[in-house]
């Protein structure tokens, strides 16, 4: 949509308009809502989890484990001022108490598109034996923590919805 139309709309009173010239495949792998013949796919957004454990590079380990395992994870995501996934801290890292997030924490951690079927992450997670995966913007932004326990369950859910009716 032109920036004009976009406007126009909004003076008519719509009140979220979007001027958006990066296209479909953009909007959707921001995981923007969607409509038409695909908007009932489940996808790896729609099921990940969005109040994961963050902390910043500087933070100490102890602070970050007892947060982490006060929410009731065994892990932590680092992320800097815009969300922006840096690292992740799980495992014995968690035990470093007088270290830093950034110096015990894996760096680039795997990421997944919030867009992406679960048609096609959960035999991706099974083969490759995954029990989580990170769910992030185009730009690394965190959205929050696919299950593969929760895509497998929401994806043969569907798949049975999908056989009972033909």
């Amino acid at each position: 949509m032109s920036p004009r139309a976009a406007w126009r709309l909004e003076s008519l009173g719509f009140p979220q308009v979007y001027d958006y010239a990066a296209g479909e495949a953009d909007w959707l792998a921001y995981g923007l809502p969607t409509d038409g013949r695909d908007a009932g796919t489940p996808r790896v957004g729609q099921i990940a989890c969005r109040d994961v454990p963050t902390c910043s590079l500087r933070e100490r380990m102890g602070e970050i484990r007892d947060r982490a395992e006060a929410a009731g994870w065994d892990e932590c995501l680092v992320v800097n001022e815009q969300r922006v996934v840096l690292g992740r801290l799980r495992g014995a890292a968690l035990g470093a108490s007088s270290m830093t997030a950034e110096a015990v924490m894996e760096p680039g951690p795997t990421t997944v598109r919030p867009d992406e079927a679960l048609a096609t992450l959960v035999p991706r997670l099974r083969d490759r034996q995954v029990d989580r995966v990170i769910v992030t913007t185009p730009d690394g932004r965190l959205i929050g923590i696919a299950e593969r326990e929760t895509a497998e369950r929401v994806h043969n859910e569907r798949e049975g919805q999908e056989h009972n009716h033909d």
